[in-house]
């Protein structure tokens, strides 16, 4: 068996040791050697007198091919820039809503060394954190007042906390859904320590519920929006206007978790569903919560605009800290605000330039891809067709929606889709496709065109692959 330390001094580790530390390189190698030791032992006696590469050049050359795969397992963990071809436009898994150029230059430009993050440069003393994005939120939903945390979850647990603790919140049974993996709207209640008053039935809720729900312990009507989850059929609940109006008359202020939160009116888009949170205010909410990663398309935040006395009074909570956003989401989130108060939304902001694609559109980028991709590979191993599809908008947002598209459906002569699905993912950048049947599809809607080149290069790779 080799050693650790002649492992250490192979041409392989040499090249290894600046980017991974010899620290963890040393572990890593400790591991394979361990790992070699252990499948060399449980091999039959007759098994290692045949095998060549047990010499003790062969087994140093095996531990460092080893030590490199364990390098690249390791590397592989970390964050990745990858080309999305799902067609899934706000993708959890990779990463939600992609930013704008503003954005990303935000972050570069003004946030990532000392900045302004609580300093005010008039009067060189403190200022306030966030002072310009809560200024574009008032100014984009019409709210008196507004305030950032890390996410929607925490934006949720702030207001149950503040406004609720110790008393009940009324909500209708039909809206207590988990959104994504670990957001039950039942736990976070539970944990804000208000007591949860279920009203009406799953799929019908009257104002005569929430009314005769009300008594001297209630501290919150809350509405949540159902995100990925639909009731249809014989359902009804009552409009934002009309429950704002029942519980002010009760003396009680209305919460509405919008989830995605639009700030624009998306159904011309066929994004249907979704709150619009100017419109919430205008209704009578007293306060609003909402995304910032999914339809405004930047950081993951969760925003809370509303009435000026109820905003200061989570403000001023002692939770509030733990829950604050830091700098590098405020800049994306300033630097996004700005472009839907200058109203070019559309054009800078990559959700809803993506949303707005026509399948038209979408076809000629996938035609003319195909068509680099016959030149550059000539051979019938791969082929590529297009087909109709559709694409989904995801991060639970408006599931009733999928906007027309074409896809790129790819086939291998030998290999399955499964083997090409895994090919992608090993380029660089990685690419992840779908898989339908046999075929692997792209959809382009979720790919930039500055990404078109690497993924030619990666598509262009599989014609080499052999079963």
């Amino acid at each position: 068996m080799p050693s650790v330390d002649a492992l250490l001094r192979t041409e392989t580790a040499r090249a290894l040791k600046d980017s991974v530390g010899i620290e963890h390189l040393t572990r890593l190698a400790r591991a394979v050697t361990e790992e070699l030791r252990l499948g060399f032992q449980t091999e039959t006696e007759a098994a290692r007198a045949s095998n060549g590469e047990h010499s003790r050049e062969g087994l140093l050359a095996e531990a460092a091919r080893m030590l490199g795969d364990a390098c690249r397992r390791d590397a592989s963990t970390g964050l990745q820039r990858v080309i999305n071809a799902t067609g899934v436009i706000v993708h959890t898994n990779l990463g939600r809503a992609p930013l704008a150029e503003a954005a990303n230059r935000a972050i570069a430009e003004e946030a990532t060394g000392y900045c302004t993050l609580e300093y005010d440069l008039e009067t060189g003393e403190r200022g306030r954190r966030g002072a310009r994005v809560e200024q574009l939120l008032i100014d984009l939903t019409g709210a008196e007042a507004a305030l950032v945390v890390n996410n929607c979850a925490a934006a949720a647990l702030l207001i149950l906390t503040v406004l609720a603790r110790g008393g009940e919140t009324i909500i209708s049974r039909g809206e207590l859904v988990e959104i994504g993996g670990d957001f039950r709207v039942p736990e976070v209640m539970a944990q804000s320590g208000t007591r949860l008053i279920e009203v009406g039935a799953t799929n019908r809720t009257r104002l005569s519920d929430y009314r005769s729900a009300i008594t001297e312990n209630t501290r919150l009507v809350m509405r949540v929006h159902p995100s990925n989850f639909r009731i249809v059929g014989f359902t009804s609940t009552p409009a934002l206007s009309e429950l704002a109006d029942m519980a002010h008359d009760a003396g009680q202020p209305l919460y509405e978790d919008a989830g995605s939160g639009a700030l624009l009116d998306l159904s011309s888009l066929e994004v249907i569903g979704e709150p619009v949170i100017s419109e919430s205010i205008k209704a009578g909410a007293d306060l609003v919560s909402f995304s910032g990663d999914k339809l405004l398309g930047s950081a993951q935040a969760g925003l809370i605009v509303g009435r000026r006395e109820l905003v200061q009074r989570l403000l001023k909570h002692p939770l509030y800290r733990a829950l604050r956003a830091d700098k590098l989401a405020l800049a994306a989130l300033e630097a996004t605000l700005d472009i839907y108060r200058r109203g070019s939304s559309f054009e800078e902001i990559p959700v809803l330039r993506m949303l707005s694609m026509t399948t038209d559109e979408v076809r000629q980028r996938s035609n003319s891809l195909v068509d680099r991709l016959q030149e550059d590979s000539p051979t019938h191993v791969l082929r590529f067709e297009i087909m109709e599809g559709e694409s989904a908008i995801g991060g639970g947002s408006a599931p009733m929606t999928h906007p027309a598209t074409a896809l790129i459906a790819l086939q291998h002569e030998s290999l399955s889709a499964e083997a090409l699905d895994y090919a992608l993912r090993q380029s660089n950048p990685p690419v992840i496709a779908r898989i339908a049947g046999d075929k692997v599809l792209l959809d382009l809607r979720t790919v930039r065109r500055d990404e078109e080149a690497c993924l030619l290069t990666a598509l262009t790779s599989l014609s080499a692959l052999k079963a």
